[in-house]
């Protein structure tokens, strides 16, 4: 991250579906005019299957992404944070701007069901964008 470059942070539970999304988005819309990063309170194994299936329709791969896990200093980093559904697993630090969104977990649902979350996330990183470039 550079001094003029935003970090934005997303987390969720697994970082497997909504966060891995919305990380996905906001690499392909913004380039690298916002640095990205993903993390999870509790990561799981992989990347949600469907999750993968229904970023690939819009032509962005995910086939390679790996949950990590969130820390401390993941959060010191990013200029914004983004929660969806993690609760109160991430550290809070002053100055920095917080926002939870409200989605439908992916995991365990049918592709149908994915794509609207995914069109959802979708258009909140695209107003994301919109505040910070």
């Amino acid at each position: 991250m550079t001094d003029t470059t935003p970090a934005v942070l997303f987390v969720c539970v697994h970082n497997a579906g909504r966060s891995q999304m919305a990380a996905g988005y906001l690499r392909a819309l913004a380039g690298d005019r916002i640095d990205v990063f993903s993390a999870g309170s509790e990561p799981g194994d992989a990347v949600n299957p469907a999750a993968v299936a229904v970023m690939a329709e819009e032509g962005i791969d995910l086939s390679t992404a790996t949950p990590q896990i969130l820390t401390t200093d993941a959060v010191r980093q990013a200029d914004v944070v983004i929660t969806m559904g993690c609760g109160d697993a991430c550290p809070i630090f002053p100055g920095k701007r917080y926002e939870d969104w409200q989605l439908d977990d992916p995991a365990g649902q049918p592709v149908e069901v994915v794509r609207g979350i995914r069109d959802d996330v979708r258009r909140r990183v695209e107003a994301l964008i919109a505040t910070l470039v």
